[in-house]
């Protein structure tokens, strides 16, 4: 019989409560669970704070969110599951940062710690009691941290600077000019 310590069991414990806190983030936006506004309604959602096009944005969010998630609540894969969802969390504290830190004044404080927390998980490793463990790390190699990193931080930059282009053509459009002289 094998012993855990409490590296492990911990470890258990963070990927079930953040893996599962993302999935049920990633199901309401994939599917309207838990009070979600679905595809449809995420992907108004996301036209409107910049990222387009916005059904889109929504399934690659939700998709990072509830499959990173799932993934590191199971601990599979868990260098490109944390690294999934903390791009993902990323592109959420974009939106949030206007409203400065705390979560209270809509602030990106939320979406930071999930996004830091699936981070560490991504670097630390799931532990003995894992998915990832009983499969002998096929897809947990030290290597793969560093590649989903590199992959993520990428496609994330991407995203990002398209939403900041969009978001300054618009604001671009919808200035009012002032007369150059009066009359």
């Amino acid at each position: 019989m094998t012993c855990y310590d409490r590296r492990d069991l911990g470890l258990l414990l963070l990927r079930l409560g953040t893996g599962g806190v993302l999935a049920a983030h990633g199901a309401q936006k994939l599917l309207g669970w838990f009070g979600g506004a679905g595809l449809e309604g995420t992907g108004q959602f996301m036209e409107s704070v910049g990222y387009r096009p916005g059904k889109a944005s929504a399934t690659a969010a939700g998709l990072a969110e509830a499959g990173g998630g799932l993934l590191l609540a199971l601990g599979l894969a868990t260098p490109a599951a944390g690294a999934a969802a903390a791009g993902a969390m990323a592109g959420a504290a974009a939106v949030h940062a206007p409203n400065g830190f705390y979560a209270q004044s809509g602030g990106y404080e939320y979406a930071a710690s999930l996004g830091l927390t699936a981070a560490g998980l991504s670097v630390t490793g799931p532990g003995r009691l894992s998915l990832d463990h009983a499969l002998g790390h096929a897809v947990n190699r030290g290597w793969m941290v560093p590649a989903a990193f590199a992959t993520t931080a990428a496609a994330t930059a991407v995203v990002l600077g398209a939403r900041v282009r969009h978001l300054r053509r618009q604001k671009e459009g919808t200035q009012t000019q002032e007369p150059l002289f009066e009359e």
